[in-house]
């Protein structure tokens, strides 16, 4: 399990500036969620890069630097919480990146391999971990590609929900021209300690640009992103746009 924080504003601004004052305690949720960190800067095509950590993120340099001093105009961030004996390695440190697209996940879909027969062959052989996540990243990008990618993502979920046995398919996936956030989870399969909001996401408009996190840290006047529902953002307008699945 693993919190979700990704952005997009119309300027080149950090993850800690655009979160605001209170991002300190989205940084302590690693305390739990202590089995890596990973960002995906996603600025324009031509200026994109990914850092991932095998470490807590609150206790790390590299940490406090990136998210204060790498500018951007969007980007995802997540803290890890390994599920499913998965290994608390590089390779299955989100997030997941291919082209254009960078994802991030919270949840679990069990076993791994179970997604395994809906994903193109070509994304098989590219799998750096053993996560059900990076499975789940390219059963979206399979689905994507044959059907665009609003139809693409309506159908990969539909596929996974039908198919497999999962927590929670929250996700969030960023390209330089897009950014979706899914809600999509089940209430019954919330971890074991933890409160009843803990798979809703949740999401902030304002002049700085639009902010999407997890729950677990101090979010007045955010809107809820419902459950079986996406958040799509246009990186050129900033509109926001609900969709149910």
């Amino acid at each position: 399990m693993c919190r979700l924080m990704g952005y997009v504003s119309p300027r080149e601004v950090s993850v800690s500036e655009i979160a605001g004052p209170d991002f300190d305690q989205f940084s302590a949720l690693s305390a739990k969620h202590g089995d890596g960190w990973g960002y995906a800067k996603v600025n324009s095509a031509q200026d994109q890069s990914l850092t991932v950590e095998v470490a807590r993120a609150k206790e790390s340099a590299k940490y406090l630097e990136l998210t204060k001093s790498v500018k951007s105009t969007g980007g995802l961030l997540h803290l890890r919480w390994a599920t499913l004996n998965l290994a608390i390695t590089e390779g299955n440190t989100h997030p997941f990146t291919h082209g254009d697209f960078s994802f991030i996940h919270n949840g679990s879909i069990k076993p791994p391999e179970s997604l395994d027969p809906y994903i193109d062959s070509k994304y098989l052989e590219k799998l750096r971990g053993a996560t059900d996540s990076e499975r789940y990243f390219y059963l979206l990008l399979s689905f994507i590609d044959t059907l665009g990618i609003h139809e693409g993502i309506h159908q990969g979920i539909k596929k996974i929900t039908a198919h497999c046995d999962f927590s929670s398919l929250n996700a969030m996936i960023m390209t330089p021209d897009m950014y979706i956030t899914i809600s999509e989870h089940n209430y019954s399969r919330i971890p074991e300690g933890e409160g009843p909001e803990y798979y809703d996401l949740y999401y902030r408009e304002s002049a700085e640009g639009v902010l999407v996190a997890s729950s677990g840290w101090n979010q007045p006047g955010w809107k809820q992103i419902p459950n079986h529902h996406y958040l799509e953002v246009d990186r050129k307008s900033y509109a926001t746009k609900l969709t149910k699945f």
